[in-house]
């Protein structure tokens, strides 16, 4: 009996400590991103209430990069903008609403102008740019593509309330609408309406939403 009662209670004591360690690293996780958060957002543009940065968060110019309240980024979110490449200037900016998420590993990139609006959900592994190495066209045979110039097509608009699915690519002078869904790994090469659920390669409309 007194061994039933002594595995009893080194069981009990296990998982005690099992679970405080647990809290006590959960804890410190939280306070150490609360600190990183604030050090990283020095390096925006400007920064809204409730920006919240998991560590590691990868920025290249974020002198153009604006962001508005309650953001919150994953670990590994990189957002890159470039004042100029291979002797072109170029005036890039990205703007981010209010309420918008991100989960990790996700790119952004921008020469021109990317607008995410408010009430954004961005599942991981999701590649946003508005701009390309060349042209993709002839012209460009003869030459590396890291030797190419940068090229945009035109800006990328993601409206409110959109859902960006695990693994999707938005490739330049692309526009979503208010409200639409993209689904998983679906890549998006022309502008979809709002209120629309789009899926595939390329990403085409499977159906409308409506109240």
């Amino acid at each position: 009996m007194k061994q039933i009662i002594k595995k009893s209670v080194s069981k009990l004591v296990s998982l005690y400590y099992f679970f405080y360690s647990n809290k006590i690293a959960m804890i410190i996780k939280l306070r150490y991103n609360q600190i990183y958060s604030f050090w990283i957002s020095n390096d925006l543009k400007k920064v809204g209430d409730g920006f919240f940065a998991e560590s590691p968060l990868y920025i290249f110019g974020g002198n153009n990069i604006h962001i508005g309240n309650n953001f919150y980024a994953g670990q590994r979110l990189r957002m890159d903008t470039f004042d100029s490449y291979l002797g072109d200037d170029f005036f890039p900016k990205i703007i981010i609403g209010n309420n918008v998420s991100f989960q990790k590993d996700c790119h952004i990139g921008a020469i021109n102008e990317i607008t995410i609006g408010d009430n954004v959900l961005i599942a991981s592994k999701v590649y946003i740019s508005d701009h390309s190495h060349g042209k993709v066209d002839s012209h460009d045979l003869d030459t590396p593509p890291s030797q190419r110039k940068l090229y945009s097509k035109g800006a990328v608009i993601i409206e409110d309330n959109v859902w960006l699915g695990e693994g999707v690519v938005v490739l330049p002078g692309v526009k979503i609408g208010k409200n639409s869904i993209i689904g998983a790994n679906a890549v998006v090469t022309k502008s979809i309406p709002e209120n629309s659920v789009a899926i595939g390669n390329p990403a085409r409309v499977l159906r409308t939403l409506s109240k």
